[in-house]
């Protein structure tokens, strides 16, 4: 399709010089444009498709150089980027040089947070709509130039803690505040609780006769009242929209309008003409379609929430066919993948293990188990803290929880691990997907600060996963493990088959697992999870240059003290590597062990993530960028070697194979 009108929109204000009938052409661009880029590179899919009218009609009727826009999770943001001139970085999105996959202010002007976080948009909104009005700059029909503030977010999103609490705040704000509901029936999976079935109920009525009426009483009192009443009764019963006193949101002092039909473009449009003069907090809750446009999207709306790159399947020849059909390329197996199966074979063998997760069954595997076992798993929708809570409340009764969850969405319960589950001696187990660096979601993603955070807590026990078996092989320990909290570390990231065939022992706690070994080492690599691999990859590169051993270190807590006792001891130089922060990571954890053993941390070189912050990009280049790759890793060996005196060995008369297969305990 070739992109005439949009092509030719750089600013939002190209969008409102044309006229109403030409935004359905419009749209039907962004999608084609959306659809065909993330068919090649992977993205948030049906997400943008459900939003893109919804985002013509907010930028056809508001300034958003000028008023404000903030996004709750962020993932919906493509068509508003598009929207906003950034079509030319389209074709590389998710890379550095290219359209980041979330709001990023470094950008765009029209991009307020860099948020990939549910629930915050309500809040932050609050935050910037007091600003405005301390600064005499908030719109109010006194001040008809000054600023305007909407924030979007899901309905999945809104029984998010965070988003309650500023819907609680909003309420008491006296001035212009529009929260924009969008009500599409989904998260990345089904939304969970009570308000779902709300939301729900509210969508299948029919009975609108007594809304109506109080809708006509309450009418006559809003400022511009007779408009939005015209309009609503030009929209009637087909687009099911309703103004009512008495809804849900109301309770939060939030006038309610919808639900209105989120793609008749008319109809949004002149809902938002009236309802952005309205001097009060409001609820626009509009009804949405995730994957809206293309029928193979909207009918599987979890797969195409955010695939890898796909394609047209058999003699289709057209995305927009009714009948279309794609396929997914194929990848290599997943750690995540992975988790599903073996936390399955895990409930099967132990009836007392139960598991959760927050609204992510897909994304952490859990989707896998749920199925085979309904009576013990739950999907608490975008509630990280009361899942963490749910699973401490699971553990006093007796039974042995495991969390799925995303590294970086752990750290929005990390004082329920701390309060309900530490604090109580609580075994509770942790299981983080995405851990380390992510990919095209880039720094709003990352698994960073796990160790640093859980590291803090007494008893708990650390955890990473180097491949599919050690993966199965921490399950198991966790579920043995009573004395305190636990967790294990993954990335999103396909499993090595580098030591596939090789038996993968027990894990013992605070005991690290020998790879690479030799006799008279020049230097010790002590890798933490996937980290090892690579570590691996170096050492055999070096292997006629340096004899470099290799240790999986399993464990960031506890340390494993009587390896670093062995190797410091005899004088052998340590590198520790980890795809975490070098703040408070498990060389931080190493050095901290050298000081309370006495032992010479002299010899001890850390790496790890930069102390700033990683973009968006493809995963191998970020490692690269940050110096964890194997070459990198070769050179930094090097670079140890040659500043402790050189090699004492002369290089390897083992093979790095022969090598590899000496398992030689220490």
């Amino acid at each position: 399709m070739e992109l005439k009108l949009l092509s030719k929109i750089q600013t939002p204000a190209d969008l409102r010089r044309l006229p109403i009938s030409a935004l359905p052409d419009v749209a039907a661009e962004i999608r084609f444009a959306i659809c065909d880029q993330i068919s090649r590179s992977g993205g948030h899919l049906a997400p943008n498709l459900g939003v893109v009218e919804l985002s013509i009609a907010l930028h056809y009727v508001f300034d958003f150089g000028h008023d404000r826009l903030l996004f709750d999770v962020g993932h919906q943001c493509y068509p508003h980027k598009l929207l906003t001139g950034r079509l030319p970085l389209l074709g590389k999105l998710r890379l550095r040089d290219g359209m980041a996959g979330f709001p990023e202010p470094r950008e765009s002007p029209y991009d307020l947070f860099s948020v990939g976080h549910a629930g915050t948009a309500i809040s932050t909104a609050v935050g910037m709509a007091r600003g405005d009005s301390l600064n005499g700059e908030g719109w109010s029909p006194e001040n008809a130039n000054g600023r305007r503030v909407v924030s979007i977010i899901g309905d999945a999103s809104i029984v998010n803690g965070v988003a309650l609490e500023g819907l609680n705040n909003a309420g008491t704000l006296r001035r212009q505040f529009m929260v924009v509901l969008n009500d599409n029936g989904m998260s990345i999976a089904r939304p969970q609780g009570a308000v779902a079935a709300y939301f729900d109920k509210v969508r299948l009525s029919h009975s609108y006769a007594e809304l109506k009426r109080a809708a006509k009483d309450m009418l006559s009192r809003m400022p511009g009242g007779d408009l939005v009443r015209d309009v609503y009764h030009r929209m009637g019963e087909a687009s099911k929209a309703i103004i009512s006193e008495g809804a849900w949101f109301e309770h939060f002092g939030l006038v309610t309008v919808g639900p209105v039909d989120g793609h008749d473009l008319p109809s949004l449009i002149g809902v938002l003409n009236e309802a952005k003069d309205l001097d009060r907090p409001l609820v626009l809750h509009v009804k949405t379609i995730k994957g809206k446009g293309y029928a193979f999207a909207e009918g599987d709306s979890t797969t195409f929430h955010s695939p890898s790159p796909f394609a047209l399947a058999g003699d289709d020849e057209n995305f927009q066919n009714e009948g279309c059909r794609v396929e997914l390329k194929k990848s290599s197996r997943s750690f995540t993948s992975a988790f599903g199966e073996i936390l399955a074979d895990l409930m099967a063998s132990d009836p007392k293990v139960v598991a959760c997760t927050a609204a992510m069954p897909d994304g952490t595997g859990l989707a896998k188990v749920m199925p085979k076992f309904p009576d013990r798993t739950w999907d608490t929708g975008i509630c990280e803290s009361h899942a963490l809570d749910m699973m401490a409340g699971l553990a006093k009764t007796g039974w042995k929880p495991f969390f799925a969850v995303y590294s970086t969405f752990l750290q929005r319960a990390f004082d329920q691990c701390f309060q309900e589950v530490s604090l109580q001696g609580l075994a509770v187990r942790l299981c983080l997907d995405r851990a380390g660096l992510v990919g095209g979601d880039g720094a709003v993603h990352h698994g960073f600060c796990d160790v640093s955070l859980l590291r803090t807590l007494p008893k708990a026990c650390l955890l990473a996963a180097m491949d599919e078996a050690s993966l199965k092989a921490s399950l198991e320990f966790m579920a043995n493990y009573d004395e305190g909290l636990s967790a294990v570390r993954y990335p999103r990231d396909a499993v090595s088959p580098m030591y596939a065939d090789q038996p993968c022992p027990p894990f013992e706690i605070g005991k690290a697992r020998a790879l690479l070994t030799h006799p008279a080492p020049d230097v010790a690599i002590l890798a933490y999870g996937t980290m090892a691999i690579d570590a691996s990859e170096a050492a055999r590169s070096l292997s006629s240059e340096y004899a470099v051993e290799v240790y999986d270190a399993r464990f960031a807590k506890p340390v494993d003290v009587d390896l670093l006792r062995s190797l410091l001891g005899r004088g052998i130089p340590v590198i520790t590597i980890e795809d975490h922060s070098i703040e408070g990571g498990f060389g931080t954890c190493v050095l901290d062990a050298c000081n309370q053993a006495g032992l010479d941390a002299r010899l001890v070189t850390r790496m790890a993530l930069p102390d700033r912050w990683i973009y968006q990009g493809e995963r191998k280049d970020q490692l690269v960028e940050v110096g964890l790759d194997p070459l990198s890793i070769a050179r930094r060996v090097r670079d140890v070697v040659e500043a402790h005196g050189g090699a004492r060995s002369g290089g390897s008369s083992v093979t790095p194979v022969a090598r590899s297969a000496s398992m030689a305990a220490r």
